[in-house]
């Protein structure tokens, strides 16, 4: 899925006002799966990189509020949301190779007057692959938040510095290893938009039996038995994709990984900076502040 850029005029931060933000990426997409006769379960996709600079709040991986921004009257702004990324194919025959998932895509806030605001797609998580009866892990890979392990030990991609956490390895061919989330609870939890939403989740891994669920966006993994696919990270809320899974002995069909959910750009700031023309963008308010929600191409003009 492909990622969606927007232009806007620039915003005037008031009289020395700032403009809050929150930047999230797209989550990477779950790993897939070979479909053979032997417990096999893949990795789910890291969280979209998470960059936050509203009030006190944390930005990615538990790190300390960023600084506002103060935009310039008459300067154009470019926003780009990413998409969230494909989830690995599973291969239908008994010797090949599951694919990873693929990194979600960035989002940023850009400008002349400013340093862009970049936000790193999540990590795709690793698959299993089986080649001539011998059975191999991939690691996940890296992004703003890591994907999980593909089963056997394999270990979860690295997360980026202030945007999300490492993925979890694989310890067994158990249940494959959750991709990383933006804050060490699962996620994290922002109000700029004047109530409290729980956003940046990672992918869980997949598993045998037993199903497992993440509050931030991450999609659920992939069950081997009964069946049952993993679902996609959420939209809007930059969630990895869950990685697929395999029950030992059971054979086709097989769990298949999920895509990861699609990112979101929110700027914040003081109502009498902020001009009313614009399309687009869901705008609301909170006491004295204007809030523009970019789940999509838009643009705002001062």
């Amino acid at each position: 899925m492909f990622g969606q850029s927007l232009v806007f005029g620039g915003i005037a931060g008031g009289s020395g006002g700032g403009v809050s933000y929150l930047v999230i990426a797209g989550g990477g997409g779950g790993g897939g799966l070979s479909t053979v006769d032997n417990g096999m379960q893949s990795g789910g996709g890291g969280a979209g990189g998470y960059r936050n600079s509203y009030d006190t709040e944390a930005s990615g991986a538990d790190s300390g509020t960023e600084t506002p921004l103060v935009f310039s009257s008459g300067t154009t702004y470019t926003i780009t949301v990413g998409g969230g990324g494909a989830s690995g194919s599973n291969n239908v025959i008994s010797y090949g190779a599951g694919m990873r998932g693929t990194n979600g895509t960035n989002s940023s806030i850009s400008g002349s007057d400013i340093t862009t605001i970049t936000s790193s797609g999540g990590g795709g998580g690793g698959a299993m692959m089986v080649q001539q009866n011998n059975n191999y892990g991939q690691h996940g890979l890296s992004g703003g938040s890591g994907g999980g392990g593909g089963t056997y030990g394999n270990p979860g991609g690295a997360g980026t510095a202030n945007q999300g956490l490492n993925g979890g390895g694989a310890s067994t061919n158990n249940s494959g290893g959750s991709g990383g989330s933006a804050g060490a609870a699962g996620g994290l939890n922002s109000s700029i938009t004047g109530s409290s939403v729980p956003r940046g989740g990672g992918g869980m891994g997949g598993t045998k039996q037993s199903a497992n669920t993440n509050a931030f966006g991450g999609g659920t993994g992939g069950r081997g038995y009964p069946a049952s696919n993993a679902t996609a990270g959420t939209p809007n809320k930059g969630g990895g994709g869950g990685g697929g899974g395999q029950y030992p002995g059971i054979g086709s069909p097989d769990a298949s990984g999920a895509a990861g959910g699609s990112g979101v750009v929110i700027l914040r700031m003081p109502t009498s900076s902020y001009s009313g023309t614009q399309s687009g963008a869901s705008v609301t308010t909170d006491g004295s502040d204007t809030i523009l929600t970019y789940n999509g191409s838009g643009n705002y003009t001062h």
